[in-house]
């Protein structure tokens, strides 16, 4: 499969909320003045002719222009390169959890890693085309001698999420009081505090839940997509920004919630479709990329083994899928990742309280995540009350298919052998692994076992312990055992 196939989004978690990650640099150009920069030879360009070039670039090296995403390589990617190769503003669309904010933020590895600003501008003006008031007058001043910063690329991003108190201030700006009692009369323009659009010029700017913005303060937005400038009150301003605006928005909200007036969604050139990963590979991959940047490159403090990762996948897409379920509201990429983390985290306390000296999570973790996710699931109307009991029912159904993808073929004679003359074996979540392994004793096979679930059969007692109840499970849900739930725990039995 090619491997751009099964490429969704997922950037490197931001250091601070609403920013990309903080990327690793280079040392930035040494031209200070602007007789330097043009002793360079740096030539000007438009953020969006910046992306375009870059873009360009890496599709004709080959090189993947959107590291870290899943699931979009065939259908959401194509849609926006050919749109951002147009020049065009976006619209992100679809429910929620599907990686939007993620893939805008991954758009900043396609500007020039460094950029000429004009030192300590507000809007970040480029030294070959001053635009705001107080550059103008440092540019006619200093001359080639005008001082000129570099500006990093994982700094020209800026991002809103839209609320209904979002004010056109926060978004274009207003006037500065305190400048105004410095003695700059209200005529001035440098007595304006720029809003979050024009701080982000020569950038990209991210509008999250573009329909939540009230319809007073998008009309604010009609300048910046089609003229490229602001206004500010009654100032006799015309501002030039130089950016790409992108916005997301879930369907349910465009259509009732809130709405996206019809002059806005008429400048942005591009609506492009999200959606979940339409593959139980892409869910398995998303699953732990998302899970290990969510632990931020610590580890989780317990193993997770895949056949338990595969259950929780299989999990998500049945729950997705159910009748029962709000398919408007959808089901978050958050629900399997929250899931995971659940089920080492169950692991991580029966360890503490038991002594394990490795936590390793077993099929007995899994029912604690019904509860704890129910809330992040939108249940149909005539589901009312059936809530815990549809989610359990999923739950059996995904550890069932995997255990029919995983040992449905297997010989498992040497585990049924064991209850053979009605013996019994009783697991439950506070059952550290060696008591368990010396309850169901000696088990011919099991390390055949444990190859197929991708355990390497060492000497790992934790692994050895979650391959067996795993086993046990399905031969349960197979109906070749029986079980009796106990407080906490279940009997296995003929």
């Amino acid at each position: 499969m090619d491997p751009k196939s099964e490429s969704q989004s997922v950037a490197t978690p931001p250091a601070q909320p609403g920013r990309p990650a903080r990327q690793a640099r280079s040392a930035p150009p040494a031209a200070t003045t602007l007789a330097a920069l043009r002793a360079s030879d740096h030539k000007f360009v438009t953020v969006k002719q910046e992306i375009r070039q870059n873009l360009l670039a890496r599709l004709r090296a080959g090189e993947d222009a959107f590291p870290g995403i899943i699931g979009f390589g065939q259908t959401v990617l194509p849609q926006l390169e050919r749109s951002l190769i147009a020049g065009h503003d976006v619209i992100l669309l679809g429910e929620r959890g599907q990686g939007k904010t993620r893939l805008i933020r991954t758009l900043t590895g396609l500007l020039d890693e460094w950029t000429p600003t004009i030192s300590g501008c507000e809007i970040n003006d480029h030294p070959y085309a001053p635009v705001c008031a107080r550059c103008q007058r440092l540019a006619a001043a200093d001359g080639d001698a005008l001082p000129v910063s570099w500006r990093h690329r994982s700094d020209r991003y800026g991002e809103k999420l839209a609320t209904p108190d979002t004010s056109v201030g926060d978004l274009i700006g207003d006037i500065d009081p305190v400048k105004v009692a410095e003695g700059r009369t209200l005529g001035d323009p440098e007595t304006i505090h720029f809003g979050l659009v024009p701080r982000t010029n020569r950038g990209v700017f991210c509008l999250n839940e573009l329909p939540d913005l009230a319809e007073r303060i998008q009309v604010a937005l009609l300048n910046v997509l089609e003229e490229r400038d602001i206004g500010v009150r009654g100032y006799a301003l015309r501002l030039p920004l130089d950016l790409v605006l992108v916005a997301s928005a879930n369907p349910e909200d465009y259509t009732n919630r809130g709405r996206i007036i019809t002059p806005l969604k008429d400048r942005f050139g591009a609506e492009i479709r999200t959606h979940y990963p339409t593959s139980l590979a892409a869910e398995l991959a998303l699953i732990r990329q998302e899970s290990q940047l969510a632990w931020d490159g610590e580890e989780p403090g317990a193993v997770l083994p895949a056949h338990l990762v595969q259950v929780i996948a299989r999990f998500t897409r049945l729950v997705r899928a159910s009748p029962a379920i709000d398919a408007r509201s959808g089901v978050s990429a958050r629900f399997a990742i929250a899931a995971a983390e659940s089920v080492a985290a169950s692991a991580v306390r029966r360890a503490a309280i038991s002594g394990e000296a490795q936590p390793v999570a077993r099929v007995c973790d899994l029912p604690a995540i019904v509860s704890s996710l129910r809330g992040k699931v939108e249940f149909e109307v005539s589901e009312e009350g059936r809530e815990q009991e549809v989610l359990e029912h999923l739950l059996r159904r995904a550890i069932a298919e995997t255990f029919r993808a995983t040992l449905g073929s297997a010989d498992l004679a040497g585990v049924l052998v064991k209850f053979e003359e009605g013996g019994s074996v009783e697991s439950g979540e506070l059952i550290p692994a060696p008591d368990l392994l010396r309850r169901i004793g000696e088990v011919p096979g099991l390390a055949k076992i444990m190859e197929r679930l991708g355990m390497d059969g060492g000497e790992s007692l934790g692994e050895a312990a979650a391959a067996l109840e795993f086993t046990l499970e399905g031969l349960y849900l197979m109906r070749r055992l029986s079980k009796d739930t106990v407080d906490g725990g279940a009997v296995y039995r003929t």
